[in-house]
């Protein structure tokens, strides 16, 4: 329940509500910007299991943090050197439940791909949005940002099917589709809260290496 002292604006919630009514599963990808509270209690007026994605560095932290604000319709599944995490995202998809992850932090020795983000080259995890097109379900970037001091406004775009390609050439150009798609979305959201993006590290930094 959220507190009465609150208001809120829920712009493309009806979105959720079809991938979830479709019975099809999907995937949320956000960014470190806006509430994380906040996007738990109103992903929670959907009615359905959510898994949450993380770094297994944070998974009991952050497990007890969600825990002490929620109730059961979270999951967290920790993101392991054995890329564990794949058959648990894989499995959750097949019970037709939404999995959530940021798209927006580089980790060194992880795939990335460079973009131009804010309109300088940025390292871009590949991982999120491979997966979004490997396991052909609906798509929507999603963000919960506070616009005054009481009141917050969650976002959800219409969610889209990135569908598998059989060709290399074919997932590459998927591949860059989708991320445009979601620094599109990203980026609109920085230029409109510019001091909720909470990426505390040289985001454009490029190590000269060979590709």
């Amino acid at each position: 329940m959220f507190d009465a002292r609150f208001s809120f604006d829920f712009e493309g919630e009806e979105y959720l509500r079809q991938m979830v009514a479709a019975g099809k599963g999907g995937l949320l990808i956000s960014a470190h910007i806006g509430n994380f509270e906040m996007a738990g209690h109103m992903l929670e007026r959907l009615d359905t299991k959510v898994n949450i994605l993380m770094l297994d560095a944070e998974h009991q932290k952050i497990k007890e943090y969600l825990s002490s604000f929620t109730r059961k319709s979270f999951t967290i599944i920790p993101i392991g050197n054995d890329h564990s995490h794949i058959y648990s995202i894989s499995e959750a998809l097949k019970r037709h439940e939404l999995v959530c992850m940021h798209g927006d932090r580089f980790l060194p020795g992880s795939k990335s791909v460079t973009v131009k983000f804010l309109g300088q080259d940025a390292r871009i995890p590949s991982g999120p949005f491979y997966l979004a097109m490997k396991f052909a379900v609906p798509v929507s970037f999603v963000f919960a940002m506070k616009d005054r001091k009481r009141h917050y406004h969650f976002y959800a775009t219409e969610p889209v099917m990135y569908a598998q390609q059989s060709s290399l050439a074919g997932r590459d150009e998927m591949l860059k589709k989708i991320i445009s798609e979601y620094i599109a979305s990203v980026e609109e959201k920085i230029h409109k809260y510019p001091f909720q993006w909470f990426n505390y590290y040289n985001f454009w930094y490029i190590e000269h290496t060979k590709e």
